[in-house]
């Protein structure tokens, strides 16, 4: 049995994976201000729920973009399953070529997607993680991992709105019947969501356009994170959302670097 971590800036995914399956998965709240000891009452807590113990966790593995939650975390995975955890970072091996000018810069997030495209899909693929930042990814054939472009997320875009209009409210993300709305609460619904998609297609035939004149095939796009599905259903540029790309990625790392 294995414990995956993807600490992300607004939540932290937990998976357990033992004999070919996932078994648990939860979402918990990123907090830099809770202790190695809230984190592990948290995390003992969810074990026993399912009916799990700690001390059968064989390995684990972390992939994280929140330095500075790393030493609470840490210390509690080394307290609660008495296991030194796998870090995504330099020096892990991971199977492909990020061609980055530094390749340090690139999130750890970034990777493990890449990681996971590559190992399972074998193509050219564009890789979208709609997470508190939205990601886009170029991965060629072969396993060169090419750059991509980051930008704000739909919830960052949201709240940027709240924050700096003092008439504007806040608002659910939800897609609405039109375009032409006839409130504000509507109106902004559809200006954040439907802007999002015409900025997502826009970026993806871009990097499609460049990745062909690179001499690549037509790239496959592929989309995780907590909001792909909210976009993937109003766009034809996205083929496939996999939810669990992330959590599959540090399953294969995690097999490729458990020596």
């Amino acid at each position: 049995m294995i414990l995956l971590v993807d600490v992300g800036n607004t939540n932290i995914v937990l998976g357990v994976h033992s004999g070919g399956k996932y078994i648990a998965g939860w979402r918990i709240s990123t907090d830099p201000k809770k202790t190695s000891d809230e984190y592990s009452i948290q995390v003992t807590q969810l074990f026993a729920q399912n009916n799990l113990k700690p001390l059968d966790v064989e390995g684990i593995i972390v992939s994280s973009v929140v330095p500075n939650i790393m030493h609470s975390l840490e210390n509690m995975l080394r307290k609660t399953f008495n296991i030194n955890p796998i870090l995504v970072g330099p020096g892990i091996k991971t199977g492909i070529n990020i061609k980055y000018d530094n390749p340090k810069e690139v999130g750890a997030d970034r990777i493990v997607n890449a990681v996971a495209a590559h190992e399972i899909y074998k193509r050219p693929i564009i890789i979208i993680d709609f997470g508190t930042a939205t990601t886009y990814c170029a991965l060629t054939k072969s396993g060169n991992y090419l750059g991509g472009v980051i930008c704000p997320g739909l919830k960052i875009a949201s709240e940027a709105l709240f924050e700096r209009a003092a008439k504007l409210p806040r608002v659910e993300l939800e897609k609405t019947n039109t375009l032409i709305c006839k409130n504000t609460i509507t109106s902004m619904q559809a200006g954040i969501v439907y802007g999002y998609i015409g900025q997502v297609e826009y970026i993806v035939n871009r990097m499609k356009k460049e990745m062909i004149e690179l001499g690549e095939e037509e790239p496959f796009v592929l989309a995780t994170g907590g909001l792909a599905k909210l976009i993937g259903d109003e766009t034809n540029v996205i083929d496939k959302i996999d939810a669990q790309l992330t959590l599959e990625g540090l399953k294969i790392l995690y097999e490729k670097n458990k020596e």
